[in-house]
């Protein structure tokens, strides 16, 4: 009886692994309902998660809230000389998070050829230089804001949130060719 139990745990990790390589290497040619749809969760996930960590956990780490709401309400300022909000540049900021971010995330993956995680960390890296080395000088700020307790939390909220969208889309992928199989 044992086993038998140990054998089919065996052959249970084995298709796991099998689907699970299946998934990284067939996934990435196309992008389907089902892919989007996984795009979104992820990308849900990962701002839900950066928002958390900008508003609870930087704090007690850092000393700084991270507030890319007041970027994005000076970008527009700049740009069409309208000035938003709190809460409509957090919206903006968000969407763009949710759905631009999770989007970056895939297209590092087709580009890179790496794994999603890895995608997910090497995507988060360059969202944060673009919001601290390029877009923080637009608005103002210095280059890459002094390499401060705010940059350096950026740094950990970016890569955080583009690696969790990763995983999370790996885990949904995995799960689908599961249901698939």
């Amino acid at each position: 009886m044992n086993g038998l139990f140990c054998a089919a745990l065996c052959h249970s990790v084995s298709n796991r692994l099998r689907i699970l390589r299946k998934t990284q290497r067939d996934l990435p040619d196309m992008l389907t309902l089902h892919s989007l749809r996984n795009l979104v969760i992820a990308g849900l996930v990962g701002e839900i998660s950066f928002e958390l960590y900008a508003w609870l956990i930087s704090p007690v780490l850092f000393g700084v809230a991270l507030a890319p709401a007041n970027l994005v309400i000076a970008l527009i300022k700049i740009a069409f000389g309208v000035t938003l909000p709190h809460w409509a540049g957090f919206l903006v900021h968000f969407t763009i998070g949710a759905v631009g971010f999770g989007a970056f995330v895939w297209l590092t993956h087709l580009v890179t050829r790496f794994n999603l995680i890895l995608s997910g960390a090497v995507a988060g890296f360059v969202l944060w230089f673009v919001a601290q080395g390029m877009l923080a000088p637009v608005v103002g700020r210095s280059f890459m804001m002094g390499f401060g307790a705010y940059t350096q939390s950026s740094f950990i909220g970016h890569v955080g949130m583009a690696t969790l969208m990763g995983y999370v889309m790996v885990r949904l992928q995995t799960r689908q060719a599961r249901i698939a199989v």
